[in-house]
């Protein structure tokens, strides 16, 4: 069925289809590393503290910390708090942008059908205020910035390119984009994007595909929250590992309500004894898929 499509798409750079045959990627991060932790929601500087210093408690370390609720909610004091602990443990630091829908005066994003729409940036002026977001952070010591909206990827992605950004940001793209697809995929390469996250939901076969596709990292989740499906999916964790290489495996924000919540050290210590049971049954299953070494030289190890 669709070969006339399927065989346009293969000349293109797209998959034919979901890889059903799930084959193992031999991407590898540049350390060598086919994946590495990611804990999201990590949303005070305490929950950060206790998370990475119950990771190490556990055995384990955590290569990246991702913070949600929105770096222009954060005083300057926090911020400088987040880069010395991930400094200090030598753990990547990701700030999201702070302006985006929610905390627009729009109401169209708080509305059932409107929700659609997800954190983007409406009008020019919050495109201006996301690139602020993003200088003030980095005058802080933050490196690495999650983004919400594609038009902003492609600002500040151009803005790098032009040394109008200085070179050393990186760009993580969010699962709020709602991207699911190779395709879209391709296009947030292009644009710019260090590092993308699918949706959570897409299957094994998915995930393969848009491997295929590009050849940015992935960012997929592992567990998540009851505000985004509640699903746990650890023993998928090593297959996942296998075909999306490199990946980051996202985990711990299953231990909260919901995405961009403030969390507590309490979270954070249970989000540490999460990531541990990623990376044990990664470590039982794949023991040949490695996971990258803390500090290695290509992550973007918060200043101080």
């Amino acid at each position: 069925m669709f070969e006339e499509t399927r065989e346009y798409c293969k000349k293109i750079g797209l998959p034919t289809g979901d890889a059903y045959d799930m084959p193992s990627s031999n991407m590898r991060f540049p350390d060598g590393g086919a994946f590495r932790t990611e804990v999201p929601t990590v949303n005070t500087a305490e929950a950060v503290q206790a998370l990475l210093e119950t990771a190490e408690k556990n055995g384990i370390y955590i290569n990246r910390v991702t913070e949600t609720y929105g770096m222009f909610r954060h005083t300057r004091e926090e911020i400088k708090e987040y880069c010395r602990l991930c400094n200090e443990h030598e753990a990547e630091l990701l700030m999201s942008v702070g302006p985006r829908a929610t905390y627009d005066t729009g109401a169209t994003v708080l509305s059932e059908q409107g929700v659609r729409i997800s954190y983007r940036l409406r009008g020019m002026d919050q495109l201006l205020r996301g690139v602020e977001d993003v200088k003030r952070g980095y005058d802080l010591g933050v490196r690495g910035f999650l983004i919400y909206d594609e038009g902003m990827l492609w600002l500040v992605g151009q803005m790098r390119r032009d040394g109008a950004l200085p070179k050393d940001i990186i760009f993580k793209t969010s699962a709020h984009l709602g991207q699911c697809n190779p395709a879209s995929f391709k296009l947030l390469e292009s644009l710019g994007a260090d590092s993308i996250n699918p949706v959570r939901d897409l299957q094994i076969p998915m995930i393969a595909a848009l491997r295929q596709a590009v050849k940015t990292p992935l960012d997929v989740h592992t567990d998540n929250p009851p505000g985004s499906g509640g699903f746990i999916r650890v023993y998928e964790a090593p297959e996942i590992v296998r075909v999306a290489a490199p990946v980051h495996c996202k985990t711990g924000n299953s231990v909260v309500a919901g995405h961009g919540q403030l969390t507590s050290a309490s979270d954070g210590k249970k989000m540490a004894d999460q990531a541990s049971i990623v990376v044990e049954m990664v470590n039982k299953y794949y023991p040949e898929l490695k996971q990258s070494p803390k500090g290695t030289d290509d992550l973007h190890i918060p200043v101080v």
